[in-house]
């Protein structure tokens, strides 16, 4: 790394992880590991999304504010209900129209769901005024967006909006605009990872429905849950080349792309069957610098002129992809992925979570888009949410029911990754600590305030401290 580089960096990381005098005295999970680089972009990360607050909303990066559906969905659901969870909750409903339903862009709003449905796990928000929402949102999109024909919903795919994401014909010959809504055969397209959020949206409803005291209607929503992951599987899923395709075009014809997002949608949601997912992930191609968003290349474009929404790294992309590939028992895949991006931040990225990096150089780069390279954005929110993902549901396995708060590490990744344990989590009025240390004096498995239990439960009652100790880091405590 050159003087400037070095300079550039120390500058960036101190404007990164300043706090905001307002929020001084917020206390903050910190991340214990060997690996610097990984200790270090943890750090960036949480006060990245600290610094991206403003008016009580957490906004999309840096040069963006807060009106994006699709960001402040994802990045509630990757950490941020659970770090900023007053941030988070403001930032989910501030994209709504009067709180009764999803608004924005038509073809993402849905993912609003999922965002909404973590969010009241985590933080116990009540769960009537969430589904009332989500089922209004819902009843919405199928009367207008369902195509009966394939049992599909149409619209782009979740996050890109813009043409660069789109092969010829659904882009048309003559690219003159940015937005994809700006292009007639974009609007009758059915893409995998909508879908897959259209399903996972299904899932999400019956639960809370369930939970409302409405268990027909969570019936109802079980079954059209049930018949879109088989109109998904039927359209898009090819068991025997293991790939799943991107979209279905305007004319009905089948585009043969990697899209990223919507293989892991797939693996994550259970629609790709669990003896299935190891050969989804084992036949997925990925770059020197992390799996790209959409590959290979669309025929305008090339290495040395990327899609902005092509054969490119986008960051939160890859922290889905990291978490499905280790739900199929690829550690080594999730490893990469994670190692990866805390390089792209704290190398590439001279101390800043980008939007977008080089599939091939690793460096921050917009991509290419009407006829001119885009700038990557700097200090992007769900780039740093995604690297928390990352830690937080793959290194410490935390996950969350209507019960509480539940820590199931997967076997060895703490250990490879050198990390020892995180502090300062903070969960429902308890303050949460989680260490790795090595079997020692007959200690060996998990024990939560002393007492060995099966695994780490923390419950959503109680203000007390939390103190998770696990023994023997290799140890798999299914």
């Amino acid at each position: 790394m050159s003087m400037n580089s070095a300079i550039l960096k120390s500058v960036s990381l101190l404007v990164a992880m300043a706090l905001p005098l307002e929020a001084a005295a917020r206390e903050l999970p910190v991340l214990k590991s060997s690996d610097a680089m990984i200790e270090d972009a943890w750090n960036l990360a949480v006060r990245t999304v600290e610094n991206n607050i403003a008016d009580g909303i957490i906004k999309a990066g840096g040069d963006y504010g807060g009106e994006w559906t699709r960001d402040a969905s994802i990045n509630a659901w990757n950490a941020g209900s659970l770090v900023f969870p007053e941030e988070s909750r403001n930032s989910l409903w501030s994209v709504t129209v009067d709180s009764l339903v999803v608004g924005h862009q038509y073809w993402d709003k849905i993912i609003w769901v999922q965002g909404a449905f973590n969010h009241h796990l985590v933080t116990g928000d009540p769960v009537k005024k969430i589904y009332e929402c989500c089922a209004a949102t819902m009843k919405g999109l199928e009367d207008t967006l369902k195509v009966a024909e394939y049992g599909l919903f149409r619209g782009p795919s979740v996050f890109n909006d813009g043409i660069a994401g789109y092969e010829v014909p659904v882009a048309g010959d003559t690219l003159e605009w940015s937005s994809v809504l700006m292009y007639p055969n974009a609007y009758n397209i059915c893409c995998l990872s909508t879908n897959c959020a259209y399903y996972m949206a299904y899932r999400r409803l019956a639960s809370m429905a369930w939970e409302c005291g409405k268990p027909f209607a969570a019936a109802r929503y079980r079954f059209k849950a049930c018949r879109l992951r088989k109109a998904i599987l039927d359209r898009f899923y090819d068991r025997d080349n293991a790939e799943l395709a991107y979209l279905i075009d305007h004319n009905g014809d089948l585009h043969h792309f990697q899209e990223a997002l919507g293989w892991s949608f797939a693996i994550l949601s259970g629609i790709i069957p669990q003896k299935d997912a190891p050969a989804l992930v084992a036949s997925a191609e990925v770059s020197d610098y992390g799996i790209t968003s959409i590959c290979p290349d669309f025929k305008r474009f090339d290495s040395s002129h990327p899609g902005r929404h092509n054969n490119i790294v986008w960051p939160f992309v890859n922290a889905f992809w990291a978490e499905a590939a280790l739900q199929a028992g690829d550690r080594e895949s999730f490893e990469f992925e994670l190692r990866n991006l805390a390089f792209l931040a704290m190398e590439k990225g001279d101390g800043m979570f980008y939007e977008i990096y080089n599939a091939l150089s690793g460096e921050p780069d917009g991509g290419w888009q009407v006829g001119h390279q885009w700038v990557s954005s700097r200090d992007q929110t769900w780039s740093a949410t995604g690297y928390m993902r990352m830690v937080l549901n793959g290194v410490f396995g935390i996950s969350f029911s209507r019960r509480g708060m539940i820590v199931n590490p997967p076997a060895g990744v703490a250990g490879d990754l050198g990390i020892s344990g995180i502090e300062g989590l903070e969960y429902r009025g308890h303050k949460v600590s989680v260490s790795f240390l090595p079997a020692s004096d007959g200690k060996r498995g998990v024990y939560v305030n002393g007492s060995k239990v099966r695994r780490a439960f923390v419950p959503c009652r109680g203000q007390e401290d939390i103190v998770i100790d696990i023994y023997g880091a290799q140890l798999n405590f299914e």
